[in-house]
């Protein structure tokens, strides 16, 4: 698919606020409303805008402590990445799984009320999965969020 640079505008309105109306974001770019809403619809008809979602502050909710864990399977024979996916995912504290290529297998973003109880998630947790083998662990201390600029492939 191809998309024109009103499209990638749309589309890097959207990732700032992805609750806009379609007339403030046709506003903004000096299209039309129905203009905004037929594009809109057609990113998403393509697949390109995948949904929305709401970006929770955890440190508000009381998680103080975030911690990226990668994770080896200790036999991938033996246990499927099915299964420890499908176990990892049911832990409410691991907010993201990736399956990464590298030294470890997984890569997880967990968050905990402090540091005991993220040692509690990972001893109860997270080192009691099927397949766990090597865990390193890597405490957050700051983040920024800075999205990077949307790039038509093309160019």
């Amino acid at each position: 698919m191809s998309y024109d640079a009103t499209d990638m505008a749309i589309l890097r309105l959207l990732s700032e606020n992805a609750m806009q109306s379609a007339g403030s974001v046709g506003r903004a770019l000096g299209l039309s409303q129905p203009t905004t809403w037929r594009r809109i619809r057609k990113l998403r008809e393509d697949g390109v805008l995948a949904g929305q979602r709401v970006d929770l502050n955890a440190e508000a909710l009381g998680f103080g402590v975030t911690v990226f864990l990668g994770v080896k399977l200790a036999t991938k024979g033996r246990v499927s990445l099915e299964d420890f996916e499908r176990a990892v995912t049911a832990i409410p504290e691991v907010q993201t799984v990736q399956h990464v290529l590298g030294l470890y297998d997984y890569r997880l973003r967990v968050v905990a009320r402090d540091l005991s109880d993220f040692e509690r998630v990972l001893r109860r947790r997270i080192m009691t999965l099927p397949g766990v083998g090597d865990v390193e662990a890597n405490v957050l201390l700051s983040e920024e969020r800075l999205p990077g600029p949307l790039q038509d492939p093309a160019s």
